[in-house]
């Protein structure tokens, strides 16, 4: 433990971060309700902040290497703390695509800088441990941070004044708990062409799971909204979800290990696809159905992203597995760019459990894709599998983090 002790401040800033950023795109779609925006004008703020983290993604190491890491961690979390602020000063549509658009850059900055310094000062020897508590605190902080929010409502400006403290608090333990500022790391490497080649079905799973679980982050909330939730309930439909997502991706994962992944990509597929209709066909406005059938779906719809990296990974050659999660990263980016405004203007025309139907179709292209590779080419043997690695879309630079010991990428810091 004593190996990982430099690392918790980074670790704290990490999931003040985390939890502000979850905070936020629940409250924007909760808060824009209220004040009357359409569906698709939440969408769009949604589509903003994707290409702004896309943007953020390409960009960052470029910053880190202009400034360091601590300037450049300073510099976004001021411009971040402040957008969020000029949200509640400025309700106006446009005005929150803008700002939108800057936090996801400035959030794809931040993770990136975060995750490059953690791969720096984290031995190969204590990878899997700090992976551990990075995910748990990424769970624990996305979701309870969604619980400010009816503790201090979504009017008014405190709940936006709490979640610029939470961004501004981020600054303190990286500035005081650590002082090495490493050597930025090199520009991941991207050949979208190439990747594609490798796996055409990893490549398209993530874009199709970019449109959907960008769809739910920013839309659920208003769908959540729109059938007659409590603010309570609308944050505890939203934390459900992602809370199914965390805790069933490790057996999912054990099973793809053993069998061939695109089975178990299909099964997963097919059971997110179903949830999906039976929140259109079933749980109709009663909150409690509600919550158990987005538990379900959460269970199959968010591990479907690392799913497809495994799958992805299993066709690659040894030492291009950051190469190729840095580039499924990008695909998955591509998604989550369109779907929340698709989603959304499909709620605008046919109400809001056009949400879950937009993403059962999804689903539906998706299985379609993945019978036709199961045909068109014959899975990994068994003994050329890798161990499936459980990813967040942070960051292309969480592929550097998350590496397998034995991937030969060049040393821990680069």
């Amino acid at each position: 433990m004593s190996s990982i002790r430099p690392l918790l401040p980074l670790l704290l800033a990490a999931g003040i971060l985390l939890g502000g950023n979850g905070l936020q795109s629940t409250l924007i779609a909760l808060r824009g309700a209220q004040e009357g925006f359409s569906a698709s004008a939440i969408g769009l703020m949604g589509t903003f902040y994707f290409a702004g983290f896309l943007l953020g993604c390409l960009a960052i190491t470029r910053i880190m290497k202009a400034v360091g890491h601590i300037r450049a961690f300073s510099a976004l979390a001021a411009i971040a703390s402040v957008g969020t602020l000029l949200l509640v000063l400025v309700l106006d549509p446009v005005m929150w695509c803008a700002v939108r658009f800057i936090g996801g850059f400035c959030f794809a900055g931040l993770f990136t800088i975060v995750e490059s310094w953690l791969n720096s000062g984290v031995a190969n020897k204590d990878r899997a441990r700090v992976l551990a508590i990075y995910r748990m605190v990424d769970t624990g902080s996305v979701t309870g941070a969604q619980f400010l929010i009816p503790v201090f409502g979504a009017g008014g400006f405190t709940i936006f004044a709490i979640m610029s403290i939470m961004i501004t608090l981020s600054l303190v333990p990286v500035s005081l708990g650590d002082r090495s500022n490493p050597i930025p790391p090199e520009e991941v490497k991207l050949d979208l062409a190439r990747v594609w080649r490798i796996s055409p079905l990893g490549c398209f799973g993530c874009i199709a799971v970019g449109v959907t679980n960008s769809a739910f982050r920013t839309l659920s909330p208003v769908y959540a909204e729109q059938i007659g939730m409590s603010v309570a309930d609308v944050v505890t439909f939203v934390s459900v979800g992602i809370f199914g997502g965390a805790i069933i991706q490790y057996p999912l994962g054990y099973l793809s290990d053993r069998w061939d992944r695109r089975r178990v990509l299909l099964i997963t597929t097919c059971c997110a696809m179903l949830a999906a209709l039976a929140l259109v066909f079933i749980a109709g406005s009663n909150p409690a159905l509600n919550f158990v059938i987005i538990f379900i779906f959460g269970c199959f719809a968010m591990p479907l992203y690392s799913l497809s990296a495994a799958h992805s990974n299993d066709r690659a050659d040894t030492g291009e597995f950051v190469l190729i999660n840095a580039a499924l990263m990008l695909f998955y980016s591509f998604g989550a760019i369109g779907g929340p405004f698709a989603a959304s203007t499909a709620m605008q025309y046919f109400g809001p459990s056009a949400l879950f139907v937009f993403s059962a179709l999804v689903y539906a292209i998706f299985i379609a894709v993945i019978l036709y590779r199961m045909q068109a080419r014959s899975g990994v043997p068994a003994q050329k599998r890798g161990r499936f690695t459980a990813l967040l879309r942070t960051s292309t630079v969480f592929a550097r983090l998350a590496r397998r010991n034995s991937d030969p990428d060049g040393p821990v810091g680069s």
